[in-house]
């Protein structure tokens, strides 16, 4: 099992042009289908005269995660070519949105599929490519006693820290690395009054 991957660094644009059609493509890093909706919905308030909205994304690392959207376009001209890029770069929890203003010039299918790789492929390069620990997320309950005692072990591997709420009682969201991640839990479960479970 591979304990890291790849993805983008953050969000990045790039442009391609085709016999008057403009295609802009946008790349984000997303981690959640909720994100990827928000993500989309703002593409389409930012370019409302745009004819499509194309786009592609994969979440997660079993690869089932994954939609392509061709938006109106002929299928698999425009959702198939951005997935593409995609996999070709190996990176997951990614977006990557293709907005298409039309210039009255139609393109035929294997333009189109050009064009979409063309645009995704540009906001792709216009990106950091990153390499990320992949992580197991676990919920913590402990005692506000011991919290020094916790947050030393966090801090020391590095661990995220989604959520946190406080008070005699403390419930945390964190992100354990897979390849750390059974040291790690052994020495939570090891402080007295420490509940871990599977977020």
């Amino acid at each position: 099992m591979a304990f890291t991957y790849k993805t983008i660094a953050g969000e990045s644009s790039a442009e391609f042009t085709d016999r008057g059609s403009k295609f802009i493509a946008y790349a984000i890093p997303v981690e959640t289908q909720e994100q990827m909706k928000q993500a989309i919905k703002k593409y389409k308030l930012m370019h409302p005269k745009a004819v499509h909205h194309c786009y592609a994304f994969r979440i997660g690392f079993d690869l089932n995660a994954y939609r392509a959207s061709d938006d109106g376009e002929p299928s698999g001209s425009a959702g198939r070519p951005i997935l593409g890029q995609i996999d070709s770069a190996q990176l997951t929890n990614i977006l990557i949105v293709v907005v298409r203003y039309f210039g009255g010039v139609l393109l035929g299918v294997p333009g189109l599929i050009h064009a979409y790789k063309t645009a995704a492929q540009g906001a792709i390069q216009q990106n950091q490519i990153i390499e990320k620990k992949r992580t197991q997320w676990y919920k913590l309950k402990f005692d506000y006693t011991i919290m020094n005692e916790v947050m030393r072990i966090l801090k020391a591997h590095h661990c995220e820290i989604k959520a946190q709420q406080q008070g005699l009682f403390c419930e945390m969201e964190v992100g354990i690395a897979l390849d750390e991640n059974e040291m790690v839990c052994g020495k939570l479960l090891n402080i007295h009054g420490v509940e871990l479970v599977t977020a």
